[in-house]
């Protein structure tokens, strides 16, 4: 007697194409001292500020906005699903500090209860402390080219006296 045809051991494998693109790779040892992989969370970070912007505008709450990142970190943030959380809690720490609120930790109690009142505020101040905080994190934390370590702060010129 055969097998049902939704029985799993028939069942054909998906096409490549179907499966969509590969998944990001991870980081190359420890995240934290893998300049590349330092640079794509950096990245992603800005990416979801952005993002969070538009979405504000579609009258999504700020917290939905930023919960909802980690699940699509590999497709529209380029980083693994696995480093989401990461990329969230950066963004909500920008955003608070943004505020002029002091966020502490990104997943300390600060920033969450920071990011509570920010999302009471009406959507054009949201909106205008996410794009402060991009603007903020863009400047005060530019990633570092991985090609080698940070070039040595400049020496002053021979001829200058102090």
């Amino acid at each position: 007697m055969p097998s049902p045809r939704w029985f799993p051991s028939h069942r054909q494998p998906p096409p490549a194409a179907a499966l969509g693109p590969p998944a990001p790779s991870g980081p190359n040892g420890f995240w934290l001292t893998d300049p590349d992989f330092r640079n794509r969370l950096h990245s992603a970070t800005l990416t979801l500020l952005d993002m969070v912007e538009d979405c504000l505008n579609d009258e999504i709450p700020l917290t939905e906005i930023l919960d909802g990142a980690r699940d699509h970190a590999e497709h529209m943030l380029g980083v693994p699903h696995a480093y989401g959380v990461l990329v969230e809690a950066e963004a909500a720490a920008q955003i608070v500090q943004a505020a002029g609120l002091d966020a502490g930790s990104p997943f300390g109690l600060a920033t969450a209860q920071g990011l509570a009142g920010i999302a009471q505020l009406p959507v054009e101040q949201q909106q205008q402390l996410v794009r402060a905080a991009a603007r903020r994190y863009a400047i005060t934390s530019p990633p570092r080219s991985a090609t080698g370590p940070p070039a040595p702060p400049a020496r002053p010129s021979p001829g200058r006296s102090r």
